[in-house]
């Protein structure tokens, strides 16, 4: 495949559903945020389309008209795509991984728990970014959606609980869609299981209803902790479905062994205070 420069991108609508929840709102979220990668079988009247951020990937149009290892370029990938696809999958890597995921949509309305004394949760602003960057590194997926600190920090899309000058957890829009705002949220290790997260997450959805939007949220089907903090925080099951994980590009040869966890690309939305789904 191509990648494509954003003018060269063809009408978007009749590749990808406007208004999707979950991953599939990446579609609009590259396009309005900057942030992704587009690519394609070739650059006039394409007849396979891919739309990657965050190392998350959605494919859509004819596999019948990609080469045999065409997809190699998204080794490491969460791949998203009809089932007509997994042959051009197999062809390209020889490793492939389903992973069950669990899509909800916030229904409920849940009042926000109150944080504990010395704690202020609060919109992320532009001057926070140097403290999202100090966050552990294995974090950066947190913010990979929208190129780094900087970017979600000046989003305006992001809540996080604060002691002092340091984050101690973050809820914030992953992929912005024009109707759904699928969401991620950290807390560190040592500030776990004081409902912080939960705290995040609630304004958070509260400032996506504002907005007139509605706020998903993804995880492993695997994922209990993640599932229970999304019931929590008011979100219902609306769909399951299924992503593959691609490793071992078949181009490059076999790649002796396999990682014992998910990537951190893997805790890319719905995460919770557990560990990477």
């Amino acid at each position: 495949m191509i990648e494509l420069a954003p003018d060269q991108l063809p009408p978007l609508a009749r590749w990808f559903a406007a208004g999707s929840p979950g991953t599939a709102a990446l579609a609009e979220h590259v396009p309005a945020s900057g942030t992704g990668r587009w690519w394609a079988d070739r650059a006039h009247a394409p007849r396979a389309l891919a739309v990657a951020c965050a190392g998350h990937v959605l494919l859509r149009g004819d596999p019948r008209a990609l080469a045999p290892d065409a997809l190699a370029v998204f080794d490491a990938h969460y791949v998203q795509a009809p089932t007509c696809f997994l042959p051009a999958l197999g062809s390209s890597f020889g490793r492939i991984v389903p992973w069950e995921r669990m899509l909800y949509v916030h229904q409920v309305p849940v009042a926000a728990p109150c944080p504990p004394r010395g704690v202020t949760v609060r919109r992320l602003v532009p001057e926070d970014a140097p403290a999202l960057a100090a966050l552990a590194p294995d974090t950066a997926w947190l913010h990979a959606s929208w190129g780094g600190p900087a970017g979600l920090a000046a989003s305006g899309l992001g809540w996080a609980a604060f002691g002092a000058d340091e984050v101690l957890a973050v809820a914030c829009t992953y992929f912005h869609g024009t109707v759904y705002e699928d969401i991620a949220c950290y807390t560190g290790p040592a500030h776990r299981r004081r409902r912080l997260a939960l705290a995040c997450v609630t304004a958070l959805c509260q400032d996506i209803a504002g907005r007139g939007h509605t706020p998903s949220w993804t995880c492993s089907r695997d994922n209990r902790p993640s599932r229970l903090l999304a019931w929590t925080a008011g979100f219902r099951l609306a769909h399951e479905y299924v992503h593959h994980f691609t490793g071992q590009p078949a181009r490059r040869g076999p790649v002796p062994g396999a990682p014992s966890d998910q990537p951190a690309a893997a805790v890319a939305s719905g995460d919770t205070e557990a560990p990477p789904r």
